[in-house]
């Protein structure tokens, strides 16, 4: 599944894409490794043992992915495997959101995945295999608070990815939708607040998370395993997205206590 396989990987510049990577890479897979930081991206090429493509590009290009596309597939003459996972987060209440935070993170989290997805799916169906990873989140799975806009997007990932599924399984393909809780990467420094600008730092569930490591090889395992979903997450975060499909009217009580007891102002939102 990985030894000489082509793998993309997208937002591969840090965090769990980065992690990612270098596991790919140590399971024998050849890499693409994609996102706007080249100089991150070139230092990550030169820690992997494996052959590997730097591709960075800007994620919401959408009229010159079909063109990267093409990059991708000539350079080693298939990618077997996709995963998307480029993404930007948020904190900030509804009631005080910017519409262009809306219009960024759907643009990133969703229509970018969606986009490069739809560029190389007609090949890999072609081909009759070939594996697709999409990062999502709990929050994908959850509506949570200080998250309106991520959530949209993350939600729309999921439902997209599932669609997929359906429709590819037949010609071999498979599509493993992740939803992590917290990890350790700068997610929550690189947030967009209410003004559309980064809040530029982090809060404590992100910093003590999962590491990205760990993260990563929760991931192959899943993959190994032929999952078709797994809830990356731990403690309370796993719990809320079962909750979420076993007694949503608990969880959703359970959300609006939450912020009714200052979690906005808890994560630097105003209240």
């Amino acid at each position: 599944m990985f030894e000489g396989k082509v793998w993309w990987v997208t937002g591969a510049s840090s965090g769990i894409g980065s992690a990612l990577a270098l596991t790919l890479a140590e399971s024998g897979a050849k890499l693409i490794l994609s996102g706007r930081n080249t100089e991150a991206l070139e230092g990550l090429a030169k820690k992997v043992k494996t052959a590997s493509l730097v591709l960075p590009f800007e994620a919401t290009d959408f009229a010159h992915i079909p063109e990267i596309a093409d990059k991708a597939w000539s350079w080693a003459g298939a990618v077997e495997g996709l995963v998307n996972n480029a993404g930007i987060s948020q904190r900030s209440l509804a009631v005080e959101t910017a519409f262009e935070v809306y219009r960024r993170i759907v643009d990133v989290d969703l229509l970018a995945p969606i986009a490069l997805t739809q560029a190389n799916l007609p090949r890999m169906v072609a081909a009759g295999s070939g594996s697709i990873v999409a990062i999502s989140s709990v929050a994908g799975i959850v509506g949570s608070p200080l998250r309106s806009a991520y959530s949209a997007a993350k939600h729309g990932l999921i439902g997209y990815h599932d669609s997929v599924r359906a429709e590819t399984a037949h010609h071999g393909l498979k599509v493993l939708v992740v939803a992590p809780g917290s990890v350790r990467t700068e997610v929550s420094k690189n947030a967009l607040g209410a003004d559309a600008k980064p809040r530029g730092f982090s809060d404590k569930a992100i910093d003590s998370g999962m590491a990205p490591e760990t993260a990563a090889e929760r991931i192959l395992a899943a993959l190994r395993a032929g999952e078709r979903e797994l809830i990356l997450a731990e403690g309370g975060e796993a719990e809320i997205a079962k909750l979420r499909r076993v007694d949503p009217d608990a969880l959703f009580d359970a959300m609006a206590r939450l912020v009714a007891g200052g979690y906005a102002k808890q994560l630097g939102a105003s209240q």
